[in-house]
Parts: structure tokens; sequence; C-alpha cells
């Protein structure tokens, strides 16, 4: 079956996709062998540098190091990113909403509030929000965290609105609707429908940045495994990294997938159910 923007490959075309298949894959498994010989021939794969995960030195156990990093670094990870995410989304939708306004004094402001929130670093507002505001550690992080993902997500709801056929918004004021009703009933639940996936993707990258917050202080998962390394030693770093970054490559992941089944549940939603046969 051929596509709307190509044809669908052929015999020849298939064949060399799978011979670069071959060669990529074959690349990738070389730097990975190239990788864990390297990391064999510097003892990374030793015991005694891993044992900190099961019996680790200095009088502690593995109860102590785990939780550490999963019950108070993670729950601090996931704390500033709960926090952040619903007032990053709230703000967010109001910029949008304020973008496409069609008085100026209204579009102006949201204007100059995202290109400057968007242009400055997440790090740069955290500390501004620890120094200048004078808040604690977790205030400066949710702070960062919400100002600069309320301007992505702003220019994501934007997109997802002017992606919609001008059609629809004439038909909605023909039969008699507001510009607040055609928004909310029949604009916003399509572009949000429709950038579902790209809105799960910011909210990865809110809670992956919030592991800047070690930097201002905050006791985050990251924050976690820099203290255990530096009680411990530094020949522990790479065990801890690894679990560290385990840890975010989970998370991560069931938030992807979490989007997925969001957006395909969706999708069966919007269709209605199907009717069935005579």
């Amino acid at each position: 079956m051929s596509s709307l923007l190509y044809d669908s490959p052929g015999p020849i075309t298939r064949r060399r996709e799978r011979i670069g298949s071959i060669i990529g894959g074959a690349l990738v498994l070389a730097l990975v062998a190239l990788a864990v010989w390297y990391a064999a021939g510097r003892g990374v794969f030793e015991l005694d540098r891993w044992d900190v995960l099961f019996d680790p030195p200095k009088n502690q156990s593995a109860a102590d190091v785990w939780t550490s990093m999963v019950l108070k670094g993670l729950g601090a990870t996931l704390r500033a990113a709960a926090v952040a995410a619903p007032l990053a989304l709230v703000a967010g939708l109001l910029l949008a909403l304020l973008r496409t306004a069609r008085h100026a004094w209204l579009r102006l402001p949201a204007v100059v509030i995202i290109e400057l929130f968007r242009g400055l670093p997440v790090l740069l507002m955290m500390f501004f929000g620890l120094l200048g505001f004078g808040w604690d550690a977790f205030g400066a992080v949710v702070f960062g965290l919400t100002v600069y993902n309320m301007a992505i997500i702003a220019e994501i709801l934007r997109a997802g609105l002017a992606a919609l056929p001008k059609g629809q918004t004439e038909a909605a004021y023909a039969v008699g609707l507001s510009r607040t009703q055609t928004l909310f009933s029949i604009l916003l639940p399509q572009a949000v429908r429709i950038m579902l996936p790209s809105l799960i993707s910011q909210l990865v990258v809110l809670l992956k940045d919030s592991s800047l917050g070690f930097i201002v202080g905050y006791a985050e998962l990251l924050k976690s495994i820099q203290n255990n390394a530096q009680y411990f030693g530094n020949q522990y770093f790479i065990a801890l990294f690894v679990v560290g970054g385990t840890i975010y490559l989970v998370v991560n992941i069931t938030l992807s997938r979490l989007a997925v089944w969001i957006q395909k549940r969706s999708t069966r939603t919007s269709r209605g159910p199907i009717a069935p046969r005579v």
C-alpha cells in the first residue's frame, strides 16, 4: 500500500535497507564491544568495584545505600517534577491562549514571556530563584523547571492550535459559539490530542532537568549518588552512576510508553465505537 507522501519501497530498496541495518548493527556491536574491552582493562568489572551495592564498607548496609538513592534521591526528583509539571502545564496553557488572542495588548506580553524564558537556561532560573528570591533549594528547582517548560509547552500548544483547519473555527462561529466556547470545546481538545506525544516528551525533559538541582543544593537522585560516591570512595563512582542511569532510564521509558498508550487510547476514543456489520 502506497503512502500519501511517497511510494512503498520496492525489492531493491528493501534489500539496501536490510544491508544498511546489518552494517549499522555490526558497527554498534563493535563499539559496545570496544567499550566493554576498555572498561575491563581498567578493572571496571572487578567485584570490589561493585560491592557498594550489596556489601558496602564503612559499617553501612546495602539497604542504607539503596534507600538514599531510590527513596530519598528518586523521591526528591519525582516530588520536584510532580509540582513543576502541573504548574508548567497550566501556565503554558494560559500563555498559549494569550499568544493566540486577537488583541495585541494580550498577545505581545505573552510573546515576550515565551521568548524570554525559552531562551534562558534552566540552571540560571534555578539560581535566580535561590539567590534572587531567597527560596530554598526545592523552591528554586521548581521555579526553574516551571518557567522554562511553560514557555516550551505554550509553543507546543500554539503549534497544535495552528495545525487545526480554519474551517472548524468558522463552523463553530457559524452555529453561534463564542471564541471561548470554540477554544475549550472544539480546538483545545484536538490540539492536546495532536500534540500529546510532544507534551509527554517535554515532561520527560522536565524530569531529566531536575538533575540540575544538585548544583543549587537540592538533594535529588544525582546529588544522592554523588554523596554516596564521595563518602564510599571514587572507586565506586561507576557502579553508583550506572544504577542512577538505570533508574532514569526506567522512569523515562515508562513515561514514554505511557504517552504511547494514552495516544492510542485517545485515538480509539475519538473515532468512536466501530459499527457492527450486518
